[in-house]
């Protein structure tokens, strides 16, 4: 059985003392132990936490970075770098390879990866991340609300399950 991608999305600049660091570093080794490989975006806060907690668990760690190898290195727990040299528009690679993804925190560039993963279908799981209503109501499909880094990781293994 294919193991699924799990992408974690959230702000760079979080450090240790922060609640979403915390989270991050949370969902990264839940997602390892039950399998998963843990996507993120390669970079500092949020990124750092969530492939530190998956490479302490054991798992597997993959980093869509937005430069080069000299202009924007991985954090030094990411297994799998790759570097696309297209800065922020690295989030539709991002949405796109992953089967199911957690918000946690974030600040504009975690919005467009929300945005994107709702426009192309990849379910999201919002952990202390973006509150909005989308236009239409409420309910939007794939747009998931999780109280804790267990219930994030839950949620979006049983999405991903259901995913293609």
């Amino acid at each position: 059985m294919t193991k699924k991608i799990i992408g974690v999305f959230g702000a760079g600049n979080v450090s240790e003392a922060d609640e979403a660091w915390q989270a991050a570093l949370n969902v990264g080794r839940q997602l390892a132990r039950k399998g998963c490989i843990v996507l993120t975006g390669g970079l500092g806060g949020v990124m750092t936490a969530a492939s530190m907690g998956a490479r302490e668990a054991g798992g597997i760690t993959v980093g869509i970075l937005p430069g080069t190898r000299s202009s924007s290195p991985a954090n030094p727990y990411v297994d799998i770098p790759l570097y696309t040299g297209m800065g922020e528009a690295r989030n539709v690679i991002n949405v796109k390879s992953c089967s199911a993804a957690i918000a946690i925190g974030g600040e504009y560039g975690t919005l467009s990866e929300i945005a994107l993963a709702l426009k192309g279908g990849c379910p999201i799981i919002l952990l202390n991340s973006w509150s909005f209503a989308p236009h239409g109501g409420p309910e939007k499909p794939g747009l998931l609300v999780a109280g804790s880094p267990e219930e994030a990781v839950d949620m979006a293994i049983a999405q991903a399950q259901g995913s293609k």
